[in-house]
């Protein structure tokens, strides 16, 4: 009954997906202009961090020296994008993030602030617990404050989980149209190094 449930929340999020044929077509000079017009959701994984570590045996959310962080390369990454989407002129309003180190310091290095928010969390998904990603559901779901694009700085897991896609690389973006009691849908998806060009024809 619990695998049934798992599956059934996974279509779910399919069909979200499925319900604008226009779903993923955004690029370019339209992206950019649905951006600065607000009402959409930025997804991002952290950028690149150094896999020779992990979390096992962090004592908690602030303990950073037993956690898998970010590389130098991943910070000027994070300081490159956050100077693309300036220049860019996007209203970023919130700017959310899971509260591992490598989340929040991603997120502060592109905005310069960022929240702690236990919806955006990291860790697998997992039969046992089909409803762990019930507040990111609907966090996506919900568009934000008129005028401005939510940031979500994240993991690969729980963009993986909610929207039934291959998993983000590190420092990749999914741009997100919330659709309210329909879910939403991912209409863009942006590598690491595909802001420079963003307005480009």
């Amino acid at each position: 009954m619990r695998c049934l449930r798992f599956a059934a929340l996974a279509s779910l999020a399919l069909l979200a997906l499925a319900a604008d044929p226009a779903a993923g077509t955004l690029s370019g000079p339209a992206l950019v202009n649905a951006l600065r017009a607000g009402g959409l959701i930025v997804y991002f994984r952290h950028t690149s961090t150094d896999f020779g570590q992990n979390d096992e045996q962090m004592t908690g959310y602030e303990d950073c020296a037993r956690q898998r962080n970010l590389t130098d390369r991943g910070r000027e990454e994070a300081r490159h994008i956050g100077a693309e989407i300036k220049r860019l002129d996007l209203p970023i309003g919130e700017v959310l993030a899971s509260p591992f180190c490598r989340t929040m310091e991603t997120a502060r290095l592109m905005f310069g602030r960022a929240e702690a928010t236990a919806a955006v969390r990291g860790g697998p998904a997992h039969p046992d617990f089909p409803d762990r990603y019930a507040e990111l559901r609907k966090l996506l779901s919900t568009p934000p404050r008129s005028g401005t694009d939510l940031v979500i700085a994240s993991h690969g897991n729980p963009f993986a989980a909610v929207a039934g896609l291959p998993y983000l690389a590190e420092g990749e973006a999914a741009v997100i149209r919330p659709l309210g009691a329909k879910g939403f849908e991912i209409v863009a998806r942006i590598p690491k190094d595909g802001w420079d060009g963003l307005a480009k024809p």
